[in-house]
């Protein structure tokens, strides 16, 4: 069972309450997180039970408030990664508090400006970190103290907070602008059950490992609240990562389902022994957070057995677009609105009218979709620029189909103008995803003169391999229309990418020491 979808009730509705009270209740002594940090042995140093996460969680809550914190007090988390990030971050909401999880790799100035922007009331701190400049009337909370939280002598009730109140807040990854922040109620918990037939096909009886850290919210969304609503089990892995350890893994901690980004997927084939991959109990995995290669599909099935779904999301509303066990992939889409949802096709130029299939223009979603972000913080200028009337504009470019199917043509701010016309950065990245030796592409419209821009493409080349960047443009020639085809193309080490490993297309510049 899960908690009731009539988010339009006025009766009290907490986020955490609603992610573990009522499994708490009914398994209490059945494992919500496992948390292991050695891939050889997969031992669990750490199990959660659903009573004793629970009880965790609301002894902090009532910490939290009998230190002074109240309904609305911002607290930034900044922890490593360890089970602490999740207690706390429930913790924060369970009290009526608004949760900011963030990084523990934030540079210091990073910190200070979330700290500035949110007016956070306090920071929980791990104990390694530098505290930095704390603005004055912000508490810290360190790591060691955060533990003794938990043992806190009173045990909280979940704050009565309404759907509409803020739970948590999350900033963008400032891939083309500083970071904002997007701000959620406690009603997101509802919006995102559409997920879970929608993407997942999830039940209790599964065992979900995510293969990201505590503190990405990919990890907390898909890794954490959602395989608990459902009274199922999370995994965290915690120990070093590398792609050869990830079969293992899966198979050892006997995992269902398991998420992670398209990348790994490809680096987990790529470093595999070849031939058929034995994932134990796998039933199918699950990519998000950027565009997969289009053969990545048909690979992974082929040497796995099992499917992948791809979901696309967005920081204010998380994935809304989806394949899954009960919708099939159809190649070159995304997948389809997951059940429930209301997406439509807007004018590129403005206009509420949605456009027929088949038409290019901005992906829409209906302003009635619990899991939509409340508004942007101390950004009103931003949530205009979003709002078209009934349905909200996040920036993304598609096109639909007679079938429902979206194809994701990339984001409104990444398209690259060639000879007038408009190319998504996606197509030309996929094109060449397939040349030999190329480990990683990116693409961009660079300027080369003050009045001149064109289309480069920036690649990593695969260990052992050395690339000829006219042999790559022939190979891009062959494979894509004459104004999609990079005019120039850059050989680096490496790509620049933000902390949840996004590539940040407006840091793509051509080297000082050219086109090698």
């Amino acid at each position: 069972m899960t908690a009731s979808p009539d988010w339009d009730s006025a009766a009290p509705f907490n986020m955490a309450g609603y992610c573990i009270a009522w499994a708490a209740a009914e398994a209490p002594e059945k494992a919500a997180l496992i948390v292991i940090d050695d891939a050889q042995s997969c031992h669990a140093n750490e199990t959660w039970t659903y009573a004793r996460l629970e009880d965790a969680v609301l002894h902090m809550a009532a910490a939290l408030q009998d230190r002074g914190y109240r309904k609305g007090d911002r607290i930034l988390i900044r922890l490593d990664n360890t089970s602490l990030y999740p207690i706390t971050y429930l913790a924060a909401i369970a009290a009526g508090l608004i949760a900011l999880p963030a990084s523990s790799q934030l540079t210091a100035a990073e910190v200070e400006f979330l700290l500035a922007d949110s007016g956070a009331r306090v920071i929980a701190l791990a104990d390694g970190l530098r505290r930095g400049q704390i603005p004055a009337g912000t508490d810290v909370i360190s790591e060691h103290e955060l533990r003794a939280l938990i043992a806190h002598p009173r045990r909280a009730d979940y704050a009565a907070t309404q759907r509409d109140d803020p739970a948590y807040l999350i900033y963008t990854s400032g891939t083309t602008a500083r970071p904002k922040g997007v701000l959620h109620a406690h009603r997101v918990a509802l919006g995102r059950q559409p997920m879970y037939q929608g993407w997942y096909g999830i039940s209790k009886s599964d065992r979900m490992l995510h293969a990201g850290a505590f503190n990405w919210t990919y990890t907390l969304g898909t890794g954490l609240i959602d395989p608990w609503a459902n009274g199922a089990t999370a995994i965290i892995y915690t120990g070093e990562k590398t792609p050869d350890i990830w079969p293992g893994l899966i198979s050892k901690t006997g995992a269902t389902i398991f998420a992670a980004v398209p990348s790994l997927m490809r680096q987990i084939l790529k470093y595999a022994p070849a031939g058929p991959l034995d994932l134990g109990q796998l039933r199918h995995a699950l990519i998000a957070g950027e565009r997969p290669p289009e053969d990545l599909f048909d690979t992974w099935l082929a040497r796995t057995g099992m499917h992948l779904y791809e979901a696309l999301g967005m920081s204010e509303l998380s994935t809304y677009i989806s394949t899954s066990p009960s919708v099939p992939r159809k190649p070159g889409t995304t997948g389809k609105p997951q059940p429930g949802r209301r997406v439509a096709i807007l004018p590129l130029d403005g206009g509420t009218e949605p456009l027929p299939a088949g038409s290019e223009g901005l992906i829409a979603v209906h302003r009635s979709d619990p899991g939509l972000m409340l508004r942007y913080w101390n950004r009103p200028e931003e949530d205009l620029e979003v709002s078209r009337a009934d349905w909200f504009t996040g920036g993304d470019i598609g096109m639909m189909d007679v079938d429902g199917y979206i194809t994701h043509l990339g984001r409104a701010n990444d398209i690259m103008n060639a000879f007038g016309y408009r190319v998504a950065p996606q197509d030309v990245e996929a094109a060449l995803a397939h040349y030999p030796g190329i480990a990683e592409v990116a693409c961009a419209e660079i300027n080369v003169r003050r009045d001149v821009s064109i289309i480069a493409a920036f690649v990593v080349a695969a260990p052992g391999t050395n690339l000829n960047t006219e042999k790559i443009k022939a190979f891009a020639s062959e494979r894509l229309a004459a104004y999609k085809c990079p005019r120039e193309v850059y050989i680096v080490d490496s790509l620049p990418r933000t902390a949840n490993g996004k590539i940040m297309r407006s840091a793509l510049q051509a080297p000082r020491t050219g086109t090698g």
